[in-house]
């Protein structure tokens, strides 16, 4: 059978748009790591990315109930039917936003794979991730393309979860606590191993913190593999940890005392210079595991114009480590950033 030049050109059309998935990218934080930045740098420039396509759904679309379910809540719902209902919502609101438009989904919201306070709980690096995620995983259908964390030295990290769960009404942890987080066995290395698992099917890309906290538009450039961003909002600063005048004022207010907290002014640094020399290590083990290609697992991008393939533009934006968190007020501080 022969088709005429309409039909042809219909069928070509119709077989693009079958092909034409539109992709689905998990922005997974982690907490402290810029990711209240990026989510506001998003929505800011929302209608600009939305006429190339680029549409995002934030903590304000997931925490109003879009997403309640996926992990299952006590209750007289049986923990089966919450996740269907929970993968139904999200399927309708998934045809809604490529039906209007959007081939580039970004779900950013660091609680998809638990909290601070869980984490500090547990005093380990999110041991519940690779449940979790595999769950959600399941509730987008399988169709994930790609799954973001950004990772920081756990010196810096522990030590801004530290200080964000005291000022929000947490104990100070004890020496002990402190000092068995520190000698953790758990890095991200673990973490990320989870999340590969959980997410078989979908590309793992690993941003540091150090070099993407304050570049926003070079964190989405890196996500979605883009040449060009918007570059309003880029440099606002969010959800910073309290430094330890702001704690002691709360610890007062809340009538415990501020004995446990050092002297001094600036950000809090729980740890002792031995404990965060081990910490640094254990980041150190694992950018060496990831740069030697993490198994296969995952791709590090370190420097903003790397391509996913690990490679590097020839543009280069000034990167920000660990020594430059606390200089000036536009800087992230190396206990903040959420």
């Amino acid at each position: 059978m022969t088709l005429n030049p309409d039909m042809a050109a219909q069928a070509r059309s119709a077989q693009r748009k079958a092909e034409e998935h539109m992709e689905i990218t998990l922005h997974l934080g982690a907490h402290r790591s810029a990711s209240t930045s990026f989510q506001y740098y998003m929505r800011k420039n929302g209608t600009r990315l939305m006429t190339c396509g680029i549409g995002m759904w934030g903590p304000r679309q997931l925490r109003k109930g879009l997403l309640d379910g996926v992990v299952p809540r006590p209750g007289p719902v049986p923990a089966g039917k919450q996740f269907q209902r929970a993968r139904g919502r999200i399927a309708l609101q998934l045809a809604r936003a490529e039906e209007a438009g959007t081939r580039h989904l970004v779900v950013s919201d660091e609680n998809l794979i638990g909290s601070c306070r869980s984490c500090l709980r547990d005093m380990r690096l999110y041991p519940g991730i690779g449940e979790r995620m595999a769950r959600h995983g399941a509730a987008f259908g399988d169709q994930v393309t790609r799954a973001v964390l950004s990772v920081r030295s756990q010196d810096a990290w522990w030590a801004s979860v530290v200080a964000f769960a005291v000022g929000r009404g947490a104990r100070v942890p004890t020496a002990d606590q402190l000092a068995h987080i520190a000698a953790g066995m758990r890095g991200w290395r673990d973490v990320i191993t989870d999340l590969a698992c959980a997410l078989p099917h979908a590309e793992l890309l690993v941003l540091t913190h150090e070099s993407y906290a304050a570049l926003p538009e070079r964190r989405l450039a890196a996500m979605l593999g883009l040449d060009a961003v918007p570059q309003a909002h880029a440099r606002e600063w969010l959800n910073r940890a309290p430094d330890l005048a702001a704690l002691r004022l709360l610890l007062h207010e809340r009538g415990t005392g501020s004995g446990a907290l050092p002297p001094g002014d600036g950000a809090w640094q729980p740890f002792s210079i031995a404990q965060r020399a081990e910490m640094r290590e254990a980041y150190a083990d694992d950018l060496f595991w990831l740069r030697a290609g993490a198994g296969g697992l995952a791709t590090l991008i370190e420097e903003p114009g790397q391509d996913h393939a690990g490679r590097t533009s020839q543009v280069h934006a000034q990167t920000r480590g660990q020594e430059h968190d606390q200089e000036g007020p536009g800087r992230l501080a190396q206990a903040g950033g959420g």
